[in-house]
């Protein structure tokens, strides 16, 4: 489950299941220039080639790649329905169809070139890929979720110019600081946006591997024509299903934990989302914002655990060491391909050399043929004879095979070069394929010395794989969708309290109460009046004055000591109500009593 399932390798950042999918996809053809495919072949090869599992949970994983809310930068292009932020599941695999996206093929493109190992596959009838040369550190871009046994990931997406920028100046720098790196690497950045309550969560998990930060959906206020405000969200939080944020919100209005909300809306289409929340008149659109964060998914934590195998060793890593290990990986993938690259140019000269001998002795040569009984008796003859070469042995050295020397004008040919020889078409002994050898060979030796010059450089070398991220930073350049807030924003309780003016009343036996001033009405001559409270025969009221919900009341005791108490925090009565005893509100002694209050209103607190 570890090693085999649940969790991504950080060379390509791709769990066994995905990579299965890919290397799948680009085997038969299934690739971005060529027309989709039934995601039932698809599966079907995966499952009857690679993947000895469930189709269902190959599908599922090829749907989540090509999600463009779930995935910073999509490796699969679906058509049909993939699923919705709601939560909706993708239709069936044999009403949708698939391709790779332009970007997966960064992913696969090296792998002919002998730059991985491959193993068997589950029954031996074929090979897949241990990893997947991957051009850009996936792991970081599209980060992965994983629960294995006893250990769990959870890396999230980053904005790809700015880990790419990262991988770069790495590259410049190994001794580079995990701090300097975050000034390239900002934050995470979430294909779905939002924003991020300040920088400590991320960064304690980009130097220890572990970390939380705090995403908030990206909140309007629209004024309509009638004076009323509604909140707009044009963005939700990362991982959470639009509808399930809509009936949050439905279900905390319903239960009176949101007050003032008139009437709740999902507006969104292919454009974006737009969640609309209708607020009843006088309602402060900032306190019921402050409530739907700390009342519902519109403020969410997300747990950040880097963990990833490394050589099948799984690992915490940090921002630098994940950088660290995906440009190691890349270093030894570019140092194979160029081997690979070398031998097969090394070969395509050897055999050009060949061909440019084979022209200069060709009435000889053909003489040779004729006088010969079989194949084996003409190749046998062509190595033993020692072939003059004084047309082109400057030809010969550009190459400077040193195993294929030319001695005083004589060249001896390979088995190869015999063949190839034997092979060649009449067609192709004209003065006009003469030219073409020579310009073919002139472009095999710069070939070769640049090869060489890659493998024997470390500046070369890195001087390439900077080259092959900044084109990829430019196929894929993308901006930041997640802003991050630099203060650590706390919602504390006084941030969920309406500002209102309230009547506060005290009797001389020390009961309190708090009442809207909204819920006495003015009135003309005439009028009865209303009672302001209900007290004992022997109670009568001692203070009434009008504050706001906000203000503290400094309480004066019989001990000399004050006490400070916010007004909303004074139990709320009816007119007639009797209020509730200070004893119960204050930490007041047996003997001690209250003598005077007043409101403290003075400047700031």
């Amino acid at each position: 489950v570890i090693v085999s399932r649940a969790l991504p390798d950080v060379c390509d950042g791709l769990k066994p299941v995905h990579r299965r999918i890919i290397h799948a996809m680009n085997e038969a053809g299934y690739v971005n220039s060529k027309p989709t495919r039934k995601s039932a072949r698809i599966v079907g090869d995966v499952m009857g080639k690679y993947h000895p599992h469930g189709d269902t949970a190959i599908y599922d994983a090829m749907v989540r790649l090509a999600q463009d809310f779930n995935m910073r930068v999509p490796l699969i292009e679906g058509q049909g329905n993939f699923g919705s932020m709601d939560g909706d599941s993708a239709a069936a695999m044999r009403y949708t169809e698939a391709r790779l996206a332009e970007i997966a093929s960064y992913l696969v493109n090296d792998i002919d070139y002998g730059t991985v190992n491959f193993r068997d596959n589950y029954d031996g009838s074929a090979k897949e890929p241990e990893l997947l040369p991957a051009e850009f550190p996936n792991l970081l871009i599209n980060g992965s979720e994983g629960i294995a046994v006893g250990m769990a990931t959870k890396i999230p997406p980053h904005c790809p110019d700015e880990v790419i920028d990262a991988c770069c100046a790495y590259i410049d720098n190994p001794l580079i600081s995990p701090e300097e790196l975050m000034n390239f690497v900002k934050g995470p950045d979430f294909p779905t946006g939002g924003i991020i309550i300040g920088k400590s969560g991320f960064k304690q998990a980009y130097v220890t591997g572990k970390g939380s930060v705090i995403i908030r959906g990206r909140v309007n206020v629209e004024e309509s024509k009638k004076s009323k405000e509604s909140i707009i969200i044009s963005e939700i939080p990362f991982s959470i299903k639009k509808s399930q944020l809509i009936e949050s919100i439905a279900k905390v209005a319903r239960d009176k934990s949101i007050e003032g909300i008139a009437e709740l809306r999902d507006e969104s289409n292919r454009e974006g989302v737009r969640i609309v929340i209708d607020l009843k008149k006088e309602i402060q659109s900032s306190v019921v914002i402050n409530q739907l964060y700390r009342y519902t998914s519109l403020q969410t934590s997300f747990g950040l655990n880097m963990l990833a195998l490394n050589n099948g060793d799984p690992q915490v890593l940090s921002l630098k060491k994940a950088i660290k290990f995906f440009i190691d990986f890349r270093k030894d993938i570019i140092f194979k391909r160029t081997k690979f690259h070398l031998k097969k140019t090394r070969d395509k000269a050897h055999i050009l050399c060949g061909l440019a001998i084979a022209l200069e002795n060709i009435d000889e040569i053909i003489t040779l043929i004729k006088k010969s009984t079989d194949t084996a008796d003409e190749k046998e003859k062509l190595w033993e004879k020692k072939w003059s070469v004084s047309k082109v042995s400057s030809l010969i050295e550009i190459i400077n095979d040193p195993e294929y020397p030319v001695i005083d004008n004589k060249y001896s040919l390979s088995e190869l070069q015999a063949r190839s020889i034997l092979e060649i078409r009449l067609s192709k002994l004209t003065g006009l394929e003469r030219t073409k050898i020579s310009d073919d060979l002139e472009e095999c030796n710069k070939l070769i010395k640049s090869y060489l010059k890659i493998l024997s450089s470390s500046t070369e070398l890195n001087r390439v794989l900077t080259d092959g991220l900044k084109k990829i930073k430019d196929n894929l350049s993308q901006h930041r969708r997640t802003e991050i807030s630099e203060s650590e924003e706390i919602i504390d309780d006084e941030s969920l309290i309406s500002s209102e003016e309230m009547v506060v009343t005290v009797t001389h036996t020390g009961y309190i109460k708090r009442v809207p001033l909204s819920t006495y009405r003015s009135q003309r001559r005439g009028g009865k009046g209303r009672a302001g409270m209900s007290t004992k025969e022997e109670d009568f009221v001692n203070q009434v004055f009008v504050v706001n919900t906000l203000t503290p009341i400094l309480f004066f005791s019989t001990r000399g000591i004050v006490y400070r108490l916010k007004t909303y925090k004074i139990p709320v009565g009816s007119p007639q109500s009797k209020g509730k005893a200070l004893i119960n509100l204050l930490p007041l002694k047996s003997d001690e009593k209250i003598t005077t209050l007043t409101p403290y209103l003075s400047g700031e607190e």
